[in-house]
């Protein structure tokens, strides 16, 4: 049986590797999630990382239009997540039911939705700066299996757009994106 919390930190590792790639002249890139480019991204990302941590452990986090990455994206973004692994280790954390704006959820479902974002939103900032897609083969299919058999809405404001089709020669994460809403640009040559 797979560790939640261990395909977690392959997802964090694997988007802290996109972020430190992303050069300071493309944190203005539109990301395939077109209301943010590649900075409001990472600051989406880290900042829930840190409402997470704030879930589990009775506090709160930063309001979601809150600016959280200072002078240093890479580093707050690795610093925010530290923090979630610390949250998700604590005892009795997978166990527990917490307080999400989608309901109340065990903690071992809040570890499969971080590594669902954190896997979805790496290959975003990949696919907005130019560099590989074909992301962790293992990760992708952990989170495929995941999103795949739920049927998530797919409205305006929802985690999800409509499911958008994948050339036949797209990799497993160009699929898991299509799934996800998000428009495959052609491979890289």
């Amino acid at each position: 049986m797979v560790d939640s919390r261990q395909m977690h930190r392959r997802a964090g590792a694997m988007a802290a590797e996109l972020i430190a790639g992303v050069g300071p002249e493309q944190f203005g890139n539109q990301t395939p999630c077109t209301e943010w480019n590649v900075r409001t991204l990472i600051n989406h990302m880290t900042g829930g990382n840190l409402r997470f941590v704030g879930m589990l452990t009775g506090g709160s986090g930063p309001e979601r239009a809150a600016d959280v990455l200072g002078d240093s994206p890479l580093a707050s973004f690795r610093d925010s997540f530290d923090a979630l692994c610390e949250a998700f280790d604590l005892p009795g954390v997978l166990d527990g039911i917490y307080r999400t704006p989608l309901g109340e959820r065990p903690g071992a479902v809040l570890v499969t939705m971080r590594t669902s974002e954190m896997t979805i939103h790496a290959w975003d900032i990949a696919a907005a700066t130019g560099q590989p897609r074909d992301l962790d083969p293992k990760l992708v299919a952990y989170v495929d299996k995941m999103i795949r058999p739920r049927r998530a809405p797919r409205v305006t404001g929802s985690p999800f757009g409509a499911e958008q089709p994948a050339p036949a020669t797209a990799t497993a994460a160009d699929r898991l994106a299509a799934l996800t809403g998000r428009a495959v640009p052609p491979p890289h040559i």
